[in-house]
């Protein structure tokens, strides 16, 4: 919108709140602004001075104790570079709140962090309608949906040269609400997409939300994905397991695999090979996973857009630094086992060989102790330990013998 439409707004809004405050009795509702914005101002008008200077402050050290403890700071944290972004090119200040309306974190734009800052739009900032008045935080956090306020929409003068949309912040686990995210600026500024930017913005936020702990429990350990897929096939998200079909995993493993992305022709290849499998039927299930994991998987190519912690990978690592013992410590057996995939069962029987052809140039009896509980069958390589070993007195010497007699029988 033109800056002279806006002014013309902004003059209409004026002249229509200065009426609604200066009617005595029962004031008039105005016909040309919105009810949810005219019922804010019945509410905000019992409890809010109309020549307040700046919101009311909680405890900053508190609120930033609180903050840490926050699934929140795991997500602001994951998206900081996309959140100053935005303020930075929009010159915005991104705001995001607690349950309570009270900002938890901010960033701001050269020309608007002054202007925050003067009216306590900072961390600590209590913005909930009973505080400041009619303003889209407070608006989002009662209706649950995405609000704009433009210029004297807002009950108090302070931030009637502003415009602000804000949208509501669930967790993803249970879908309760437990924030909201704020784009402000001031109102000649105002434009068409500001409310979508901020939805946007919200749900970008929600995807890197730790799952799997109540809502506003401290997060969880092991912040990522964590990917075991030798000897098993288990994913845990944050810390939370993950319930994944055989396929889904396999999908997985072959993203985790490939850091850089593969695309849907290449990912096909490596999950079905020559089998005929339509290339829907992969879309649906990345699709399903997708979901599973927060939204967090990018599309062209697909690419897993989180850290990612993967045993086959860090065994690899070790047999290529020649770490013996650490490739051992983390391999525990076939990749994916009973996987079909032509990749997966390669890249398997690559690991495979690799530390078998490790542990043989280098049998230490503890380690090989350690690979043969995983793989029981290869006799070879614990008669390779003994024969080093000797007549040498070893911890160990009693389980190798073990071993090797359970191996051959």
């Amino acid at each position: 919108m033109a800056t002279k439409g806006l002014r013309g707004r902004r003059s209409a809004l004026e002249r229509a709140r200065s009426a609604w405050a200066d009617r005595l009795g029962p004031r008039p509702v105005p016909t040309d602004v919105d009810d949810t914005i005219v019922d804010s101002w019945e509410r905000s008008a019992g409890h809010v001075s109309e020549g307040m200077t700046e919101a009311p402050m909680a405890d900053p050290d508190q609120t930033r104790a609180e903050f840490e403890d926050s699934p929140l700071h795991v997500a602001v944290g994951n998206i900081s570079t996309e959140l100053r972004r935005a303020a930075e090119d929009g010159d915005l200040v991104v705001a995001v709140t607690d349950r309570d309306t009270r900002i938890l974190w901010t960033y701001g734009g050269r020309v608007m962090r002054r202007k925050a800052e003067r009216v306590n739009f900072v961390p600590g900032g209590r913005w909930d309608e009973e505080s400041v008045g009619t303003n889209a935080l407070g608006l989002a956090q009662r209706t649950g949906r995405t609000q704009t306020v433009f210029s004297a929409e807002h009950f108090a003068p302070i931030v009637h040269n502003w415009v602000c949309w804000a949208a509501p912040v669930h967790d993803p686990t249970t879908g309760e609400q437990i924030g909201v995210l704020d784009l402000s600026t001031t109102w000649d500024r105002t434009h068409p997409i500001g409310a979508a930017t901020a939805t946007a913005l919200a749900a970008l936020l929600e995807r890197e939300i730790p799952r799997g702990g109540p809502v506003g429990a401290p997060p969880r350990l092991g912040s990522g994905l964590t990917l075991r897929i030798l000897g098993a096939a288990e994913a845990h998200l944050d810390g939370a397991r993950l319930l994944l079909t055989r396929r889904q995993s396999e999908i997985l493993a072959l993203l985790a695999l490939h850091p850089a992305g593969l695309t849907l022709d290449a990912l096909h290849a490596a999950l079905y090979g020559d089998a005929r499998v339509s290339p829907s039927t992969l879309k649906a299930e990345v699709s399903h996973l997708r979901h599973a994991l927060g939204g967090r998987l990018s599309s062209r190519p697909y690419r897993l857009d989180l850290p990612v912690t993967c045993d086959a990978i860090t065994v690899t690592e070790a047999v290529r630094a020649r770490d013996v013992q650490r490739a051992v410590e983390h391999y525990g057996g076939d990749l994916v086992p009973g996987t079909e995939s032509p990749e997966l069962t390669s890249t398997g029987e690559y690991l495979a060989v690799a530390v078998r052809e490790s542990l043989l140039a280098d049998p230490r009896p503890d380690v090989v102790v350690r690979y043969a509980r995983a793989v029981p069958w290869d006799v070879e390589v614990v008669e390779r330990a003994l024969a080093v070993l000797g007549d040498r007195p070893h911890p160990a010497r009693a389980e190798l013998v073990a071993q090797a007699r359970a191996g051959n029988l």
